[in-house]
C-alpha cells in the first residue's frame, strides 16, 4: 500500500496526516508550531518525516504552508509577520538530501483550494475562487489549474481596498479577526463569535446587524473579483465557513449593493473540508501525475 505523508504549517500548529492509495487520510496528528530560529521549523518537518518512517513506508511528502511559494523549487520566497525568518527555506531541496523522497511544496490556501477541488465543495469544477476567512484573508484562484502569477504573488487579496484615511486594508475590515474586534466591543470579552451567530440565528438584532456590518465588508472585496475575473464559484473557507448557509445568505446579501443588475451570476458556496483542506491539497500532485 503506497502512503504519502500530508503536513500543514501553520504559524501556531504544524498538522499532519497520512493518505493511503484510496485517496484517505488517517493517524491525523499536531504539534505547535516553534519559533523560527534557526530553521527550526525546518528540522520539526524533518522530525516528523524521521519518525513517520520508523512505522511506515512514505512514497512523498506534500507540504502546505503559509508564506508565497515558488512550487518548481519547493522554497519559500516570501512569508509575512505570521512566521518570522521563513523567506528562503529550502524544503524541497533538503528533505530530498536527508530522506530521498519526492516532496511538492504549496501555499495553504492554494493547497486547501486544490483539496476541495479534488474531494470536497468544489469537485469537478475548473474555474474556482477560494477566500479564506481567518486572523487575515488570503485568496486562491483555479482555472484548470492553479494561477498565481508571474511573480507568484497574485491572489493577496487581503492587501485590497486600502483605505487611506483608515489605513486599513481588506483584511483588517474584513477576517475574523475583524469581525471578533467588533464582537468585543460590542459585548466584551465573554461572547464567543459562535455564540453571536447563534443569537442571530434566534433572532437577536444587535448580533444580526453586527454579522451584517461584517458581511457587508466581506462582499466588497467577493465583488472586486467577481468583476476581474468571473469565476464560476466562489468558495469561502476557514473556521466561519461551517456557519454555512446562513452565512453566504448574509453575504449574497450584501453583494448586490457592490455589483451592476445582473453580474451576480457565480455561486457562492463554503468549503466541505475545513481542516483537513490543505492536507488533501498538499498530496494532490502525487494523486493528478
Amino acid at each position: 500500500m503506497a502512503n504519502y505523508l500530508a503536513i500543514d504549517i501553520g504559524g501556531t500548529f504544524i498538522k499532519y496526516a497520512f493518505m493511503d492509495d484510496k485517496k484517505g487520510l488517517y493517524g491525523h496528528q499536531q504539534i505547535e508550531t516553534k519559533e523560527n530560529i534557526d530553521d527550526a521549523i525546518l528540522k520539526q518537518i524533518e522530525a516528523i518525516i524521521a519518525s513517520s518512517l520508523q512505522h511506515t513506508s512514505i512514497h512523498g511528502v506534500g507540504i502546505s504552508t503559509a508564506g508565497i511559494v515558488d512550487r518548481v523549487k519547493g522554497e519559500i520566497i516570501y512569508a509575512g509577520p505570521t512566521i518570522k525568518h521563513y523567506r528562503g527555506t529550502e524544503f524541497k531541496r533538503r528533505l530530498f538530501e536527508i530522506f530521498q523522497l519526492p516532496v511538492h511544496v504549496e501555499n495553504d490556501v492554494n493547497a486547501a483550494l486544490l483539496g476541495e477541488i479534488w474531494q470536497g465543495a468544489a469537485k469537478k469544477q475548473n474555474q474556482v475562487y477560494c477566500i479564506t476567512l481567518g486572523t487575515g484573508i488570503g485568496g486562491a484562484y483555479f482555472h484548470h489549474h492553479i494561477i498565481d502569477g508571474f511573480h507568484h504573488q497574485a491572489n493577496s487579496v487581503g492587501y485590497l481596498l486600502f483605505d487611506p484615511m483608515t489605513k486599513t486594508n481588506y483584511e483588517m475590515r474584513a477576517s475574523t479577526s475583524a469581525l471578533n474586534k467588533g464582537i468585543k466591543e460590542e459585548f466584551g470579552e465573554g461572547v464567543s463569535t459562535k455564540e453571536v451567530f447563534t443569537r442571530a440565528k434566534q433572532g437577536d438584532v444587535l448580533c444580526v446587524s453586527i454579522i451584517e456590518d461584517w458581511s457587508k465588508e466581506v462582499a466588497k472585496g467577493l465583488a472586486q473579483i467577481i468583476l476581474l475575473i468571473d469565476p464560476k464559484c466562489i468558495l469561502i473557507g476557514g473556521g466561519i465557513s461551517r456557519q454555512g448557509d446562513y452565512l453566504l445568505h448574509h453575504i449574497q446579501k450584501q453583494l448586490h449593493l457592490f455589483l451592476p443588475d445582473d453580474f451576480l451570476k457565480t455561486e457562492l458556496k463554503t468549503a466541505q473540508l475545513y481542516n483537513d483542506a490543505a492536507l488533501y491539497g498538499a498530496v494532490y500532485p502525487f494523486f493528478k501525475e
